[in-house]
């Protein structure tokens, strides 16, 4: 990488900083795949991210004695490849997590509406300040909570809930579909 020596200081540094960039963006990357058990995508995502930190940790150990910039451009990179690591995590929105609604009681539209759209909602009675409650939880795709949301907001406008990330099941449950397709829609025919 001889031909690294003989740019500009300015175009270094520059380079430096986007290939830090990326190297910490998918290191973020990684460390959540990792929490969520992914094993062989953290494992490509880590291999990566080595390659690409030792490629610019090399041009900042060889180039900082003439210009001190590097190092600048190399802590920069780091910095503004966290917040791009989380803008790329919250963009691909990896994983499932669990929406618990909590609404007073006789919920019917609103869980049929959850369940029409493909949700599978389990309801639970229980008991609020106010007086009784349903609680209805519903496990999802992460990409799909907007979707979730719209649907228990725009039956229930002040509905409260929660979101939280599912860190293991048991089994990995299929969406529901309102009907039968492909292959299966063959065995279904009456």
């Amino acid at each position: 990488m001889e031909w690294l020596s003989e740019l500009p200081p300015w175009l270094l540094a520059l380079l430096i900083f986007c290939v830090r960039m990326v190297d910490v963006s998918l290191g973020t990357l990684r460390t959540i795949c990792v929490v969520q058990g992914r094993m062989a995508l953290s494992v490509a995502l880590g291999f990566f991210e080595v390659l690409i930190w030792i490629a610019a940790l090399s041009q900042v150990i060889i180039g900082v004695q003439n210009s001190p910039i590097l190092m600048v451009a190399y802590a920069g990179g780091f910095a503004v490849g966290n917040a791009v690591g989380i803008g790329l995590e919250r963009l691909l929105a990896l994983g499932s997590v669990v929406v618990r609604i909590i609404s007073p009681q006789q919920n019917h539209d609103l869980v049929d509406a959850l369940r029409s759209k493909g949700f599978r909602a389990t309801v639970f009675e229980g008991e609020g300040v106010e007086g009784p409650v349903d609680l209805i939880y519903v496990r999802c795709n992460r990409r799909k909570v907007a979707a979730l949301l719209k649907v228990a907001r725009s039956h229930r406008p002040n509905v409260f809930y929660t979101v939280e990330p599912v860190q293991e099941q048991s089994e990995r449950i299929a969406e529901a579909l309102p009907h039968a397709t492909g292959w299966r829609s063959v065995f279904k025919m009456k």
